[in-house]
Formats: C-alpha cells, sequence, structure tokens
C-alpha cells in the first residue's frame, strides 16, 4: 500500500501502463526487516524497484529499475503457445 501512495508511484502509473506489483523479501541485503523488503512493479517497458526511504519504513522510493520481459521474446520457461 506504501508503494501505491508514494509520489514516484503515482507518477509512473501517469505515464507508464502498470501490469503488476510483486512483494519480495532479498535476505541478501542484511540487517533485519524492514531493510530487505522490496516491491517490485511492472509496467509494459520495465520493472521498477522500490523500497523502505527510511529506517521506520514509512514511506517507500524508487530504488532503481530491471529489464522486464517483453511480449514479442520467446518464453523463458517452455510454455505451450
Amino acid at each position: 500500500m506504501k508503494t501505491v501512495e508514494s509520489k514516484e508511484y503515482k507518477k509512473l502509473a501517469e505515464k507508464e501502463n502498470i501490469i503488476a506489483i510483486d512483494a519480495n523479501m532479498n535476505k541478501n541485503k542484511g540487517g533485519m526487516f524492514p531493510y530487505y523488503f522490496g516491491v517490485s512493479v511492472r509496467t509494459d517497458i520495465q520493472t521498477y524497484l522500490f523500497a523502505c526511504s527510511n529506517e521506520q519504513c514509512s514511506e517507500m522510493e524508487s530504488a532503481g529499475t530491471t529489464y522486464s520481459i517483453y511480449q514479442d521474446e520467446e518464453l523463458r520457461i517452455p510454455f505451450e503457445k
């Protein structure tokens, strides 16, 4: 919910088509909860990463981007077409 309420998410939603939102835990980052908590926001262009902006995790902020699978690419898992 904090991600969807963030200013950066709202700007993103105005300019790109949001397809999915996925929460994840990356315990390789170290530290205690919520430092390893993250949210991936997939759009039709790329995936945006959000993370806690402060120690209390009262707000989420953009933490970068990552590659997305596009519609015209080959499937990575052998699904039937």
